[in-house]
């Protein structure tokens, strides 16, 4: 078997089977398949695309590429929640201990941020003590102990999917939904759990911008990952304007936190009981309604937010830090976004929003890049609400002031004002199931 007559037929339009595709898979991890090869078979992906049954070929053999997760030891409890990305997405700090709360098991893996999405395990290194590496058996102890534990993905798991993204990243077959799906799903079910939640991003913050494309995006993650064996459910989302209010690594825990205390409503809170809902249903195999009822009264009751102590200091993390934080700690510098004009907020740029972030510090432009995990931005005005000239549009913190006048004009270009209020959008488009 040759690579390069793997390459030319799928250049062709031919499917490739289930040993052309281990054989390109092994290749990339042992390094005797190029990387002008690899590059190669990604591009004719791009343009030929993927049967379903290729496409459940090659995640299967990315998630088999490297190590795996063993969590059969909880049974059917176990949950996971992947997120497509996007500004102010700080769901898994709220989703995780819901569910753990009313005893699903979730065992996550999330990664760093790069760019204008936030990640996980930046938000949670945001919080003092707090750790997100440890031992596989402590990893699991944990779980099993407080039912969530949450650590960056590292060490052996998708090595294949390492080596690929890299390379997509730099060949423009990113957007390819083949690679997505498999990129995405390799991860997931290498990680373990028998049950897992998406949450498709749409918008202009989101990869996929139309809710149309989120959807094929969204299906084909649902089917890949019923045809490995797990139980799914994605929700496609709007990101067309921030989540919450916060953009930031401690802003957004902070709000988080508000979220599960209760003192916290809106588009944030709703999104996160969704996505709690579905995660229930799927590892208690109950009605969406009993599910929906458990979740609220997760949150009402305060048990949710006690297991999200429980969680925080099982890794290191100081719940009385998380107990005083109060927005804006820790920067030198609060700069109000004011407005310009009366009218209304009929847009937002949510990505160039997300940028601004990342010119405060909230962020990295390179993955070698430090994090002021201080930094960030207060959203007070969104898509839809009346503004007039000289309000408050949104607050920036930062310890860089030279930083503030420049992220204060992306912020202030990514919103477009008019006259008349826009038609109101939908914030959760659809649930596959």
């Amino acid at each position: 078997m040759r690579i390069y007559d793997i390459i030319l037929k799928k250049r062709n339009g031919g499917a490739l089977t289930k040993d052309e595709i281990a054989f390109f898979i092994d290749g990339c991890v042992d390094g005797t398949v190029p990387d002008y090869q690899a590059a190669a078979l990604c591009m004719a992906i791009y343009f030929r695309g993927m049967t379903d049954e290729e496409t459940v070929a090659l995640t299967d053999c990315m998630a088999r590429s490297g190590d795996t997760i063993d969590l059969s030891r909880f049974g059917e409890l176990t949950v996971d929640k992947h997120s497509t990305g996007g500004v102010g997405d700080k769901t898994t700090l709220i989703v995780a201990p819901i569910v753990a709360a009313l005893g699903g098991k979730v065992a996550k893996m999330s990664g760093r941020g790069l760019g204008y999405t936030g990640g996980t395990a930046d938000k949670l290194e945001s919080i003092p003590g707090m750790r997100v590496t440890m031992g596989r058996e402590e990893f699991l102890r944990q779980v099993e102990e407080t039912g969530v534990a949450v650590i960056f993905q590292s060490g052996n798991l998708t090595p294949a999917d390492k080596k690929l993204y890299a390379l997509r990243d730099v060949t423009a077959t990113v957007d390819s939904i083949p690679l997505i799906t498999s990129s995405v799903m390799s991860k997931k079910i290498a990680a373990g759990a028998r049950s897992i939640v998406l949450d498709v991003k749409a918008g202009s913050g989101a990869f996929m911008k139309t809710p149309e494309d989120a959807r094929i995006l969204a299906r084909n993650m649902v089917a890949i990952g019923k045809a490995c064996g797990r139980n799914m459910a994605a929700l496609i989302t709007d990101m067309s304007r921030p989540l919450g209010t916060a953009v930031g690594n401690t802003l957004e825990v902070i709000e988080a936190a508000e979220v599960l205390r209760g003192a916290s409503r809106g588009d944030l809170y709703d999104v996160c009981a969704a996505l709690a809902t579905e995660m229930t249903m799927l590892f208690a195999g109950i009605s969406h309604d009993e599910a929906a009822a458990r979740v609220a009264d997760a949150i009402e009751s305060g048990a949710a937010y006690a297991k999200m102590k429980e969680w925080i200091a099982a890794q290191g993390g100081d719940i009385a830090w998380l107990e005083r934080a109060k927005y804006g700690d820790g920067a030198a510098a609060a700069v109000p976004v004011v407005c310009p004009a009366d009218g209304f907020i009929t847009a937002m740029d949510t990505e160039a929003i997300g940028a601004a972030s990342v010119i405060l510090g909230a962020g990295r432009s390179k993955k070698e890049d430090a994090i002021d995990f201080s930094a960030g931005i207060i959203v007070k005005r969104k898509t839809g609400d009346r503004v007039e000239k000289g309000q408050t549009l949104a607050c920036l913190y930062t310890n860089d002031a030279a930083s503030a006048e420049s992220a204060a004009k992306r912020y202030l270009d990514a919103l477009t004002i008019g006259p008349e209020a826009p038609e109101k959008t939908e914030l959760i488009f659809d649930i596959i199931r």
